[in-house]
């Protein structure tokens, strides 16, 4: 169905007493004056209902389209007008992290826990909210909690996915990755997150399976293909597509010629190790200047210890 935006609210006009039968003269003699009363219309609780769930509707409709600051003030409407629907608040919650708001996401994820401490939307939202703050442990259990209630959502189990990563439990995350792709046959980015954990547990072939799969589903995607190509490059048959595929990828995302940047993304050591071999060939010089010109991240490349 359409969103719709704000239900009309019908007004009724103000009345004013008349005094009919005598002359005005002797009406203001006779009468004292009084002030005119408006009529305010106050709408029934089923038409504020219609009304919060139009505007939830349209909030839901822009977060879908990555317009997160505005369905959040859309969202918060919604939740003046039903303070008790939980439904209300987990979204305000995601529209929040989704727009940086993090602490006002916290507050708003509180309030719909009271409401339904059941939703597996508010234990997922949670456990996101504490990855996003770099508690991983927090979020495993928050996520897995959110899980009893809801096994088949797979970005919960991506988000599980990259804690156990963040908690150095490589073939943990590798289950949560596989199941995520398994639920959502075109997350690719659950399977790219498979190929970082098999080339670090020392399996390239399959990660280059994993990378490849990616591509076919999102030919633009720079992780992959930066990945792809650093594994390919162990391999002399495969380096001249290595280094297209690496030139390729710093244009899209420039951002991957930084180390710390890939530490972000959880890239292990061992292919942040491999991808500094490819990227200081000098064939890549040219592709590599100009990512580091246009990159934005920080440019402190960390070390090499696990995360």
């Amino acid at each position: 169905m359409a969103p719709r935006w704000f239900s009309t609210l019908a007004a009724a006009p103000m009345a004013l007493a008349m005094v009919t039968g005598v002359s005005t003269a002797v009406a203001a003699a006779a009468l004292p004056a009084r002030a005119v009363i408006p009529y305010v219309y106050l709408p029934r609780s089923e038409e504020l209902e219609s009304a919060g769930l139009g505007i939830a509707q349209a909030a839901s409709r822009l977060l879908r389209l990555g317009q997160a600051e505005d369905a959040a003030r859309l969202a918060g409407l919604t939740v003046q007008l039903l303070p008790n629907d939980p439904r209300g608040w987990v979204l305000l919650a995601e529209a929040q992290l989704r727009s940086n708001q993090t602490k006002q996401a916290g507050v708003s994820l509180a309030r719909a826990k009271q409401l339904d401490p059941s939703n597996p939307g508010i234990w997922f939202a949670e456990g996101s909210l504490a990855l996003r703050d770099g508690k991983p442990q927090q979020a495993a259990g928050l996520l897995e909690k959110g899980l009893r209630f809801d096994g088949k959502n797979a970005g919960a189990h991506f988000d599980l996915g990259n804690a156990q990563l963040m908690l150095s439990n490589p073939n943990g995350a590798l289950v949560a990755f596989k199941r995520a792709a398994e639920l959502r046959k075109d997350f690719w980015e659950a399977i790219n997150n498979q190929g970082l954990v098999l080339y670090e547990l020392g399996r390239p072939e399959e990660a280059i399976e994993r990378w490849r799969r990616c591509l076919t589903i999102n030919g633009k995607a720079a992780e992959p293909m930066l990945a792809l190509a650093t594994a390919l490059n162990a391999s002399p048959a495969s380096r001249q597509e290595a280094r297209q595929l690496a030139g390729s990828a710093l244009a899209i995302e420039p951002n991957y010629v930084l180390e710390a940047f890939q530490k972000e993304q959880l890239w292990g050591p061992r292919l942040r190790s491999s991808t500094r071999a490819l990227l200081s060939q000098p064939e890549l010089k040219g592709a590599v200047d100009r990512a580091n010109a246009n990159a934005t991240g920080t440019t402190d490349s960390g070390d090499d210890e696990e995360k």
